[in-house]
């Protein structure tokens, strides 16, 4: 088989695993969550053959899918320019994530269902974790660079925490709200965060997530935290 065969033959397999994952999300889209093999052929236009010969088993159909998915993703990512004033970086960061989690709201709730079950989406999940996280920290790298190491890293936590699915969802489905106003709440929280942080930073203060100093404790009562052998020493002999 020429050169020219094979590129071709490769190509027609391209095409057929994307019209497969299109028809996948698709499904997922109109509001079958955990859509069968079945179903997923006849949207695709393919037998089921072709479907399984191109992926050998579901795990590896969702790992398609997903990777189909981030790629359009990518494609319509508009950075935020990291240069502008916080509260623009703020407002422009929150706007693009409500956009984005909103339009993979039904593939997020069909994978919430099938992640215990799957390898692929657990690894998923961690794998987007990443992204959000490398995301935040190079946008807000000038707060993030006035804080101390372990500062840093727990107040990118809550802030990823905050901008991620789960918390989404909470705003969406658990609470009700609709995007505008689960928007403004992703707003809200990271902008308490932020200035908060960009503030106690620009004066040395403590930042959130350091504990205040213990106050003194009366004479005879040991002090909250205090260990054994601080413990023992308050209490005195015996």
């Amino acid at each position: 088989m020429s050169a020219a065969a094979v590129d071709g033959r490769s190509a027609r397999a391209q095409r057929t695993r994307q019209i497969i994952a299109d028809a996948h999300i698709a499904l997922i889209n109109d509001g079958e969550l955990r859509p069968s093999a079945k179903q997923i052929a006849a949207r695709a236009g393919v037998s089921q053959r072709a479907l399984w010969d191109n992926f050998k088993d579901m795990e590896s159909l969702m790992a398609g899918t997903a990777r189909q998915q981030l790629d359009r993703q990518d494609e319509a990512f508009i950075s935020v320019e990291p240069d502008v004033s916080l509260p623009e970086r703020i407002e422009r960061y929150c706007r693009q994530r409500a956009a984005l989690l909103e339009s993979v709201a039904p593939l997020a709730r069909a994978a919430d269902l099938q992640r215990p079950f799957s390898p692929v989406l657990q690894e998923n999940l961690r794998e987007n974790l990443r992204r959000i996280r490398a995301a935040f920290e190079a946008l807000f790298m000038k707060e993030l660079a006035a804080l101390a190491p372990g500062d840093r890293e727990r107040f990118t936590l809550a802030a990823c925490a905050a901008a991620d699915w789960a918390s989404w969802q909470l705003l969406r489905d658990q609470l009700g709200l609709g995007v505008e106003q689960a928007g403004e709440v992703l707003q809200l929280t990271l902008t308490a965060l932020l200035t908060h942080v960009a503030g106690a930073a620009a004066q040395g203060a403590t930042v959130p997530g350091t504990a205040p100093p213990t106050p003194p404790a009366p004479p005879g009562v040991t002090a909250p935290g205090a260990t054994l052998r601080e413990g023992a020493a308050l209490s005195g002999p015996g």
